[in-house]
């Protein structure tokens, strides 16, 4: 007879509890003495360097292990930071990638565990993504990392807005019909800027793969303006015959669409971390909170336009209008009041920024007939650290400067100027320019917008 049946009450349920309590104890054990193991790898937005991996992980590591047995090659300098089971690798800043990365990632846990080493492909450079004139109508086109270009989208009869959504994982177009309608697209895309290497696996990347576009709303509307951000998150400020038919929707990436019940005075822009959107009103502009969270409302007075936002949450790019018809760049940080860069005549253009605002570039149009293209650079105090006029150049209407923190590079669409008064336009290029040096690449590819598209 067992020992455990002559206890007192003893019996087939007393009996079975303390078996499963036994094994519960001896798989414990077990799962304790198992080496750790990588969970997860995904690229993430870096907002401090060029790039920046999170790694998840089935226990808590080590990060002094990860960063003494984890190598990158080329070598380029980065830090593990973090706490727990999950943990970022995160390129330190002013550092270039000019090829794909190989991590070899290794060490160990708390409890001196070894994780079994493996060997990853990391490629997160962007690709140029551009609006292409093709036939009798336009078309989005990416450059591959080789210069070739690829068509990715149908041909529209015309492309007004393209805005990345998430990390690359899609592109939202506004067409516009030979009748002046708009349509809104949303264009998914799969992309490959991570992959494990080993035996039977190849060594180069797929190119960018792109779905059939899919229709946003219902119908063709008579003007669409959208805006987009790191989450997947796809704002629709669209409107119809009437004025009572203005809409603004925000359609998640996840879940149905939501009308929002904003009134605006311009055109709405998502954070890109998420979680929020900038409203711009007749007296300033508005910080709104998004559901789930509590609504709240910061408001910004003064005639003032959002130009751009910077990789570091909560930093922006302001543009503020006086009497006097100036205008100037601010720089807007958490919790501080507006920080003036830059005052002048002249018309800002487009603006673009690094990190937290620690490099600015502005571009100016100044005069009228021809008017001359000055490209600024600055830092967050407004000290002009380099200045390069455009001559022969001038910016194609509504495009912008769009920065890569991988390349350290700007890309914008100029159109040459003719050198002779009367004689057909030239049609615009998109071009590259290094954001030390200011020197311009220009592409022999005819473009009409271009913007980067993160590697996802």
């Amino acid at each position: 007879m067992s020992p455990l049946s002559r206890l007192p009450g003893a019996g087939p349920l007393p009996l079975t509890l303390a078996l499963a309590g036994l094994l519960a104890l001896v798989q414990q054990q077990l799962l304790l003495n198992h080496p750790p193991r990588l969970e997860r790898l995904t690229p993430v937005a870096a907002s401090s360097g060029p790039a920046a991996l999170q790694a998840r992980f089935s226990r808590p590591m080590d990060p002094a292990s990860l960063q003494a047995a984890s190598t990158l090659n080329p070598p380029l300098a980065h830090r593990w930071l973090g706490d727990g089971d999950t943990l970022l690798l995160n390129l330190s800043p002013d550092q270039r990638i000019s090829s794909p990365l190989q991590l070899q990632l290794a060490g160990r846990d708390r409890r001196g565990l070894a994780l079994a080493p493996q060997r990853w492909q990391w490629d997160p450079r962007p690709r140029l993504l551009a609006v292409v004139p093709a036939g009798s109508g336009e078309q989005l086109q990416v450059r591959e990392h080789d210069g070739r270009w690829r068509p990715i989208s149908p041909v529209w009869p015309r492309i007004t807005m393209v805005e990345p959504l998430g990390g690359g994982e899609a592109v939202a177009v506004v067409s516009r019909s030979e009748n002046g309608r708009f349509r809104v697209w949303r264009l998914p895309l799969r992309q490959q800027p991570l992959r494990p290497l080993g035996r039977g696996r190849p060594a180069s990347a797929s190119p960018v793969q792109a779905g059939a576009p899919e229709a946003i709303g219902a119908g063709e509307m008579v003007f669409a303006h959208i805006s987009g951000n790191r989450r997947g998150d796809l704002l629709v400020q669209a409107g119809g015959e009437q004025p009572d038919q203005v809409s603004i929707s925000l359609w998640p990436a996840r879940g149905g669409p939501r009308v929002l019940p904003l009134e605006a005075s311009g055109a709405v822009r998502l954070l890109p971390e998420g979680g929020a959107l900038v409203v711009p009103e007749i007296d300033g502009l508005s910080l709104r909170d998004l559901p789930p969270r509590p609504p709240r409302r910061q408001t910004l007075p003064g005639s003032r336009d959002l130009s751009s936002f910077c990789p570091r949450a909560g930093r922006a790019l302001l543009v503020r209008h006086w009497p006097d018809f100036r205008r100037s760049l601010e720089l807007v940080e958490p919790g501080v009041a507006p920080r003036q860069l830059w005052l002048g005549p002249q018309a800002l253009a487009a603006t673009a920024c690094s990190r937290g605002g620690e490099r600015i570039w502005a571009l100016l149009i100044e005069g009228v007939g021809r008017p001359v293209l000055t490209l600024v650079t600055l830092d967050r105090r407004g000290t002009v650290l380099a200045s390069r006029r455009l001559t022969g150049w001038e910016l194609e209407p509504g495009t912008g400067l769009s920065y890569d923190p991988t390349s350290d590079r700007l890309a914008l669409v100029l159109r040459p100027l003719g050198e002779l008064r009367g004689a057909p336009p030239a049609p615009p290029r998109a071009v590259l320019i290094e954001a030390s040096s200011l020197t311009l690449q220009p592409l022999p590819q005819e473009a009409l917008q271009a913007i980067w598209l993160p590697a996802g």
